[in-house]
């Protein structure tokens, strides 16, 4: 089966903004998967000036924001580290029937990359010129950065949207033919893991885990 992975820009994003940037693109890309009838709900971002749609179900809405606790746990433990999140879509297709195993097996058909640069960021100290007695206001002069930095963080955003929707138009030769009844396609979100090292491994080890996939109510 053809998966089609989706690298989205990076987004440098400070410890307060996760929650929002994660719900925004996870809702985005969900939605735009959506299959049958959902309650398209529009919310409006706290810390910037965008409005984004979500499917209007508690219980989708429940597992993202288990799942962005858990990323954010791990910020916690690897403060300033790069890190990448995984939306997967799959199909579940039954394994021929062996001497030892009568399983099911997942094949991805897609899979989104979010990736998040988490700063801190730096303290402001008073600043004064040697050749002149004006004092630079270190209140002042961090109001200014902070909106400026916000700023570019929101087109930045705003460019990831555009990317996701860019291509959910593009790429549809791929997605699987609909279920009768079914409203999402089965989905998990991978985080890193403890070890920085075994991501990768445990990325590989998903794609090769056979198993029933998790549908929403």
């Amino acid at each position: 089966m053809n998966c089609e992975v989706c690298q989205l820009k990076e987004l440098e994003v400070e410890h307060f903004e996760i929650r929002e940037v994660l719900r925004c693109i996870l809702h985005t890309i969900v939605f735009h998967r959506a299959l049958g009838l959902v309650r398209p709900k529009d919310v409006d971002l706290e810390l910037f000036e965008i409005t984004y749609v979500q499917c209007g179900d508690v219980e989708l809405e429940k597992k993202i924001d288990e799942k962005i606790d858990h990323f954010i746990s791990w910020v916690e433990k690897h403060p300033n580290k790069k890190s990448q999140i995984c939306l997967s879509f799959y199909e579940v297709k039954s394994k021929q029937p062996s001497w030892f195993t009568n399983k099911t097996e997942r094949l991805y058909w897609e899979q989104w990359y979010i990736n998040l640069n988490v700063t801190q960021h730096p303290k402001h100290h008073s600043s004064k010129s040697h050749h002149t007695k004006l004092v630079v206001d270190p209140g002042e002069r961090a109001t200014e950065e902070r909106s400026s930095r916000r700023a570019m963080v929101e087109a930045s955003l705003r460019e990831v949207l555009f990317q996701i929707i860019k291509f959910v138009n593009e790429k549809k030769d791929h997605v699987p033919p609909i279920s009768e009844g079914v409203i999402y396609f089965p989905y998990e979100i991978t985080i890193p893991s403890s070890s920085d090292s075994a991501f990768g491994m445990d990325m590989i080890k998903r794609m090769l885990h056979s198993g029933h996939p998790t549908m929403l109510s």
